[in-house]
């Protein structure tokens, strides 16, 4: 009995709390593990990270989040005993669900409810992939410098140089792809900053026009101009 009026008085709570909460983006969440704290929700304002609402825990690791999102960008949740470590997610207008644990706070986290988090989940999957690769490949560079295999190291080098094409082409392909999602400006930001500017404007220019507008494809338009203005 005592269990279930437990129950009752924290779905109270945090339907009390969901109502309470303004904005076109509602961050439910459980952190397992979790007895007492703060919970921030952060994103970019600028250069700087800005907390846009916070909650305290007291008992259960169960929190609401909210913020007005004007275009589709990332935010962080993260605990005031965990400064260092925060859980990104691609932040858009829906209800968005968000599970983990105290240990691994950032890599136990499980994210639903965002279309562009889909996307960048899909994305950063084959992009891991490359990663492994390209470790691997920086490992045996360093064997072959220690027995001084020059022959071997020049091998390895062409085939990091060919590896790192190949993410890029396939971000780009990526990105081309899922034009109509905010995660293609963002991906080509991120990920395409040291490639060649024409892959750039292969992103840019595949861009619906809603995503053009978008915080992101502003910013992409803006950083391939500067690009182009050092160049002449």
């Amino acid at each position: 009995m005592k269990k279930l009026l437990s129950c009752v008085i924290l779905v109270t709570l945090l339907f009390s709390c969901a109502s309470d909460k303004k904005g076109n983006m509602l961050v439910n969440g459980t952190i397992d593990g979790l007895k007492k704290g703060t919970v921030y929700l952060q994103k970019f304002k600028d250069t700087v990270l800005v907390s846009v609402d916070s909650v305290e825990i007291n008992g259960v690791g169960k929190f609401i989040l909210s913020d007005e999102v004007e275009s589709p960008e990332i935010y962080f949740i993260s605990l005031d005993k965990m400064e260092s470590e925060k859980i990104s997610f691609f932040g858009e207008p829906s209800e968005i669900s968000i599970t983990s644990k105290v240990e691994k706070f950032a890599t136990s986290a499980k994210i639903t409810g965002s279309k562009n988090q889909e996307k960048l989940d899909e994305h950063n999957a084959m992009a891991k992939k490359f990663t492994g690769k390209q470790l691997d490949l920086l490992k045996a560079k360093f064997e072959a410098q220690k027995v001084n295999d020059t022959a071997l190291f020049s091998k390895l080098v062409k085939d990091e140089k060919s590896l790192i094409k190949r993410k890029y082409y396939y971000t780009t392909n990526f990105a081309v792809t899922n034009s109509d999602f905010e995660t293609a400006p963002y991906l080509a930001l991120t990920e395409l900053y040291n490639a060649n500017v024409k892959l750039l404007d292969t992103v840019n220019n595949s861009l619906t026009a809603k995503i053009k507008k978008s915080k992101y494809g502003l910013e992409l338009n803006k950083f391939i101009k500067e690009i182009k203005q050092n160049e002449n």
